[in-house]
């Protein structure tokens, strides 16, 4: 049983990376369906994003390492990658689903 779970597991993780691989490669070869401003601040940011989540995933650690005895530049330094990953992985999903809506009310 805990063989399943595993491949059920990485079955979601595939699924999910390669959605993610999938509206990265719609944001940089098409014409974005959202702000231009959002769309240059997601293609900037949307490589670095994957590294992150690639080392927070390997690493298992907090989303959000956050203590008590951080200074605030620390805080900061933990946060805006974390900020910046989330509204990228926003902005690039709402632009390819409002990429795939515009293909299948076009045809």
């Amino acid at each position: 049983m805990l063989t399943k779970r595993k491949q059920i597991i990485l079955l979601k993780r595939t699924f999910i990376w390669v959605f993610y691989l999938f509206s990265g490669f719609i944001l940089y070869t098409n014409k974005g369906s959202i702000n231009s401003f959002l769309i240059t601040f997601s293609r900037i940011v949307y490589p670095l994003s994957i590294f992150w989540l690639q080392i927070r995933i390997k690493k298992r650690t907090n989303f959000l390492p956050i203590d008590s005895i951080m200074t605030t530049s620390e805080l900061w330094f933990n946060l805006l990658p974390v900020i910046a990953s989330l509204l990228t992985a926003i902005f690039t999903v709402v632009n390819v689903f409002l990429f795939i809506l515009e293909k299948l009310f076009n045809y």
